[in-house]
């Protein structure tokens, strides 16, 4: 399964939806997007994982790098819609604990317009 994203800004909030496998040879073309999902002061953004089918410690690293950059920048960061096997991924790794999650897109963007 090849990996595809998409970037779109609706209200105010930057939405990334990913579908396929994120691993190390797909992750090269999503990390110049996760970059620019926290360019201004408080910016909000979510990130989809409904599509996601797999996830490898790339990814990882690049979900780190956004939630660093949200973090650094004052602004929000909600994960959404992670399948079981990513988000067993996710609660191996530790992410789970300081990252904050959403079951769906909609719980996410209602957390979002909250702050």
């Amino acid at each position: 399964m090849n990996f595809d994203y998409t970037l779109q800004t609706v209200d105010g909030l930057k939405q990334l939806h990913l579908s396929g496998r994120l691993d190390s040879a797909t992750s090269m073309a999503l990390e110049k997007t996760i970059n620019t999902l926290f360019e201004s002061k408080q910016d909000r953004a979510l990130i989809d994982f409904s599509g996601l089918s797999y996830i490898s410690s790339a990814g990882l690293r690049l979900i780190l790098v956004a939630a660093k950059r949200a973090r650094q920048c004052g602004g929000r960061l909600i994960l959404c819609g992670l399948a079981p096997t990513v988000r067993e991924v996710f609660e191996i790794s530790g992410f789970l604990k300081i990252m904050e999650t959403a079951d769906s897109q909609e719980a996410a963007v209602a957390l979002l317009q909250t702050a």
